[in-house]
């Protein structure tokens, strides 16, 4: 790395805080980042969850629309299914990213041979023209994401994005960079970060020194970065390691109204969503007699 790219300004730290755990689904229990009253609604991001199911838990049959889920196992595996037929099994370092669009109804089960399940699931909202679009899914094994290894002992999986010239095969809806850092102690790396983009850091493990000030993060905390118009941050560790998420979007700039796993533009039209999903139609036509064989 050059010397003037350890002199650019780094983004800032304007906001830590801890996510505790609650329960959710049926035995899941999972610490809530962006969607918590203090960060409610970070546009364009509506919720990360890091979640932990044991093997007779999971999240049974529910609906989704007008945004997108992405899913990325940490430990155990689980198992998916929709109403359209599409299934399947995501294991440690797999990744779905799942369009939900006009509508998908879906389960989502931990293997039962498995202890847990241990991962991260972000919502991205959609924009306006792609909220009605048809569903669908990009799935990676972890074998099959690409890294970035800028120094010895920084490894960066590119999840969504790019990362020290390392780009993702993953088409984003709305621009979004997703990097799942893991950094030996004593090392400083630079990320770039278009200026436009709002974005945070999900602490993992471990402890990091973010920005120019070195706020430190800690392990379960989330750290959301100043919108200054500076493009890069700047990361270090000290004394141990740390793993950790850095997440960052084009905000959309639309109004949002949320009803549980519906994201429109109005009321009006989460209303009329509550009446094609409870009478099957515009999307929802599948769900009626629709129940899951993995729930």
């Amino acid at each position: 790395m050059t010397i003037s790219a350890l002199t650019r300004s780094s983004r800032s730290i304007v906001k830590s805080v801890l996510s505790r755990e609650q329960a959710e689904g049926v035995g899941a229990r999972v610490r809530r980042s962006i969607g918590r009253p203090e960060l409610r609604n970070h546009d364009p991001f509506l919720m990360l969850d890091e979640f932990n199911v044991d093997k007779n838990g999971g999240f049974p049959d529910h609906p989704h629309r007008g945004f997108e889920t992405v899913t990325y196992m940490l430990e155990g595996q689980f198992q998916h299914e929709d109403f359209a037929g599409h299934k399947g099994t995501i294991g440690p370092g797999d990744l779905q990213w799942m369009t939900a669009g006009r509508g998908i109804v879906h389960s989502e089960m931990p293997v039962k041979s498995q202890t847990r399940a241990h991962g991260l699931q972000l919502w991205i909202n959609l924009p306006k023209e792609h909220k009605m679009c048809e569903p669908q899914y990009q799935e990676l094994l972890d074998k099959e994401i690409p890294r970035a290894t800028p120094q010895e002992g920084v490894s960066i999986k590119v999840i969504a994005g790019e990362s020290h010239g390392i780009k993702s095969k993953v088409y984003t809806r709305t621009p979004t960079m997703y990097l799942d850092f893991k950094m030996d102690k004593n090392k400083t790396v630079e990320q770039s970060i278009p200026a436009s983009y709002t974005g945070f850091i999900y602490m993992l493990k471990g402890t990091a020194y973010i920005g120019d000030k070195e706020f430190e993060g800690k392990a379960h905390h989330t750290l959301t970065f100043s919108e200054d118009g500076a493009e890069t941050i700047k990361i270090q560790t000290k004394d141990e390691d740390a793993h950790f998420v850095v997440i960052a979007g084009e905000p959309l700039k639309e109004p949002i109204v949320q009803h549980g796993p519906f994201v429109m533009n109005t009321k009006e039209e989460i209303q009329k969503t509550f009446l094609d999903y409870q009478f099957g139609m515009n999307g929802f036509e599948r769900a009626r007699d629709w129940h899951s064989t993995i729930a």
